[in-house]
């Protein structure tokens, strides 16, 4: 029973690790959505985020390609942000199993 216990508790330290791991990347990634505002017959892109009440609207530009590589980050951040919500979800349940 004491290497299960052992295990359980190697698990959680790598469990805290990997989420201060995935915090830190989330942080370097940007946050909200793309939208698209079409002005007479041009298309605007902006990049919408909260910042405490205030909706924060940044134009991104007309380049395809720039506006393709904010789309894949902003999806590799909901991507993240998934993993740590299962991560801390399991943490919990360790947490009921090995107590400090």
């Amino acid at each position: 029973m004491n290497v299960i216990y052992e295990m359980l508790a190697e698990e959680k330290k790598r469990n805290i690790k990997m989420q201060q791991a995935y915090r830190s990347e989330l942080e370097k990634l940007p946050k909200g959505t793309i939208c698209k505002k079409i002005i007479g017959n041009k298309a605007y892109f902006y990049l919408k985020y909260r910042q405490g009440k205030k909706i924060i609207s940044k134009y991104v530009g007309k380049d395809s390609e720039q506006i393709s590589i904010l789309i894949e980050k902003i999806k590799k951040r909901k991507y993240l942000e998934n993993v740590i919500r299962a991560l801390r979800a399991e943490y919990r349940t360790l947490c009921k199993v090995v107590k400090d």
